[in-house]
């Protein structure tokens, strides 16, 4: 009350609300006009209008009397824009820049709130705005002048000869067929900036006639500022109370909320990401942030979260590179999507970027020239590829972004152990659909990696395995021949299968627990594989305790014996593949992780009625040893194990048979007259998965 009387009324003023120009009344805000254009003498030549867009252009005129307009200036643009020749459709007809042209934008989105107030004669008219648009020069004239300066140019730089211009004429050309578009593509489509340029740009010009400020049109348009009633009945709308007053000028926030933009699809709170299941949250993150260390996976997820949640969700998304989780490659290009550089599918995308991935595995660094002479994509793909991972080094070429992380390998081996299977069956289809060459598998020496203590490469494990073997012969040997007694006399009458395990025969062997892999690079020791020290078993050999022994053969036949079935003919790089794929999908601390030579799980393919086909490969072959060794099942239980042991015979004599050869052979031993038809049956039965 103390502070009312202090403040007391002066006058009171009558507002009243006018509607004669609802919906139609705008406010135009010029600019700061030079001193050759002042707001009382500015001619107005054209006006346009697209109501939809609330886009207005208007056309000026300038006053080139003005002793500031600068004559030589004004000459020399209407010279670049319409050039020497003056007809209809040049710009400036007077020679002389002596027009101006202004386009609008939306000064604001919402103007709810803004009115036009006129006060006479102690009343206050508010009529509210439509629009408001702020003007702004517009330099089309420019772009017609650059237009121009090219056409001479192209011109000037014609050939006089006929044979140049006959040459010019024959261009290149590159056809391209659309596919039909999808639901998902014609969304993003309609949202493009391109498309809703189109599409302003379809809307037509509406032509408006300008009226000065002191012509009678506009004199009677001016007096629709002024309510047109002044009784209280005819103006309902300021009969209100005033809260409801004080409602109406400042509305709720509700509505506020609801008029601002939406964020970004990829654009989430942390408070809100906490409210999503831990796969979605994990998903999040790895997608926008692309590599992340394990640690700060855990952090960002908050306290209490269990790691081996974390671990179990992590692999679905994403796959490790030097210790690190990179998300996956159908993660960021998912299906039916196409590259926006290029345009090229998803798949392709995904083959791409997982070669780079690879790369990663082999080394530190990766030259972006070979990754795009490889997968063939357009520069603007590959940088975008490298760009997630690694960091540009000036005449190195391309560093993966975080170091070596020793730790987590350290702590989780069965993990590291499963990714590399997962890699290497990557790395098998890469081979298949790259064409990948020797100098692509092995990873390149450099000088920055040698100072690495993380870094040793395939050879060098080798030769410590060496050393460690030779070490330690002498005690390995007596703990193998008191292993060797103990099981003769506890166990005499042991199967067949596991007696004919002669691994530990051959104590001199230098033989590795199976190369899972056709190439060296990836048992470098930056790779997500486990070290020398870190195996959970002796590595000499493959040695394994006595009471594992059964239990890894019973299941490494189990898995030879279901792949025969599946397959009936396979080479030793194909049967070690599908092994490996075996062990990936197999839970973490499972019996066959405990190493599996390449002579055992021979051993093993022979003692489940396999049978090792010698096929007469020739000597310049480019296939590696494991290519040519060749297995068969002979006995299926099927109704096509006669005509399969006809063909195994056939092709232990030639690797190049024709079908006729075949077909006639078929006839002759199995006593019956197969067509074609049946003989492609055949083949394909027996050997769809190696022919």
């Amino acid at each position: 009350m103390a502070n009312e009387e202090d403040d007391p009324i002066i006058q009171e003023i009558d507002v009243f609300l006018a509607r004669s120009l609802l919906e139609k009344l705008y406010l135009f805000q010029y600019p700061i006009r030079p001193a050759s254009m002042t707001y009382d003498d500015v001619t107005h030549l054209s006006a346009k209008i697209k109501p939809k867009q609330q886009k207005v252009e208007l056309e000026m005129a300038i006053d080139t009397l003005n002793p500031n307009y600068c004559r030589s200036k004004g000459e020399q643009i209407a010279l670049n824009v319409d050039g020497t020749c003056t007809d209809e459709t040049s710009t400036y007809s007077s020679k002389l820049m002596d027009k101006q042209t202004f386009c609008s934008s939306q000064a604001a989105s919402n103007v709810s709130r803004y009115a036009a107030a006129v006060y006479k004669k102690g009343e206050l008219h508010l009529t509210p705005l439509h629009g408001i648009l702020q003007l702004r020069p517009s330099f089309t004239y420019l772009d017609k002048a650059d237009a121009k300066h090219r056409e001479r140019e192209a011109a000037n730089e014609g050939g006089d000869s006929s044979q140049d211009e006959a040459e010019d004429d024959v261009k290149q050309i590159t056809v391209r067929f659309s596919r039909p578009e999808t639901e998902q593509a014609r969304q993003r489509r309609v949202q493009s900036y391109e498309f809703l340029q189109k599409r302003q740009a379809e809307e037509h010009w509406v032509h408006l006639h300008y009226y000065g400020l002191k012509d009678s049109r506009s004199e009677h348009e001016r007096q629709y500022l002024f309510s047109q009633g002044h009784g209280l009945a005819e103006n309902t709308e300021l009969i209100k109370s005033p809260s409801e007053y004080l409602m109406m000028l400042m509305p709720p926030s509700i509505e506020e909320e609801n008029e601002k933009p939406m964020a970004p699809s990829n654009v989430l709170s942390m408070a809100q990401l906490r409210t999503l299941p831990l796969a979605d949250q994990i998903k999040i993150l790895m997608k926008n942030v692309k590599v992340m260390p394990f640690a700060n996976l855990l952090g960002l997820l908050g306290s209490g979260t269990d790691p081996t949640a974390v671990l179990r969700c992590v692999q679905q998304v994403a796959l490790l590179v030097q210790g690190n989780w990179v998300v996956k490659s159908d993660v960021l290009y998912p299906k039916d999507t196409s590259s926006p550089h290029s345009g090229v599918p998803a798949e392709v995308l995904c083959r791409g970027r997982d070669f780079v991935m690879w790369k990663f595995t082999q080394d530190r660094w990766v030259v972006r020239k070979e990754v795009a002479a490889v997968t063939k994509l357009c520069p603007e793909d590959v940088k975008d590829f490298l760009e997630h991972m690694s960091v540009a080094r000036i005449n190195k070429g391309w560093e993966f972004m975080l170091p070596y992380d020793e730790d987590f390998v350290k702590k989780h081996p069965d993990i590291v152990q499963r990714q590399q299977m997962l890699w290497m069956g990557i790395q098998a289809k890469l081979e298949k659909v790259y064409n990948l060459l020797k100098e692509h598998l092995t990873p390149k020496k450099q000088e920055a990696q040698s100072a690495h203590p993380l870094l040793v490469s395939g050879e060098q494990r080798v030769n410590m395995a060496k050393a460690k073997v030779k070490q330690n012969f002498g005690q390995l040997e007596k703990e193998f021949q008191r292993q060797k007694a103990e099981m003769k006399s506890k166990d005499s009458s042991a199967k067949p299968d596991v007696a004919n395990i002669r691994i530990k025969e051959e104590p001199e062997s230098l033989e590795e627990p199976m190369d899972t892999s056709a190439h060296e690079g990836l048992n470098n020791g930056l790779v997500n594989g486990l070290h020398p020290a870190q195996g959970p078993l002796d590595p000499v050999n493959g040695h394994l305790p006595g009471g594992c022994i059964d239990r890894v053969a019973q299941e490494l036949k189990a898995f030879v014996s279901s792949t025969f079935k599946k397959q009936f003919v396979l080479t030793l790089s194909e049967l070690k593949r599908l092994f490996n794929l075996h062990l990936a999908s197999l839970p973490p601390g499972h019996t066959l992780f405990s190493g599996i030579s390449d002579k055992m799980l021979q051993d093993m393919v022979l003692d489940t009625g396999c049978k090792q086909i010698l096929v007469p490969f020739p000597p310049q072959t480019a296939a590696s040893p494991d290519e040519l060794k060749v297995y068969a099942l002979w006995e299926a239980g099927d109704t096509y194990d006669q005509h399969r042991q006809v063909l195994l015979e056939i092709f232990s004599k030639n690797y190049r048979v024709r079908r006729n050869v075949i077909q006639s052979q078929l006839s002759q031993e199995c006593g019956e007259d197969l067509n074609k038809q049946e003989v492609d049956r055949v083949l394909k039965v027996s050997f769809c998965s190696l022919w």
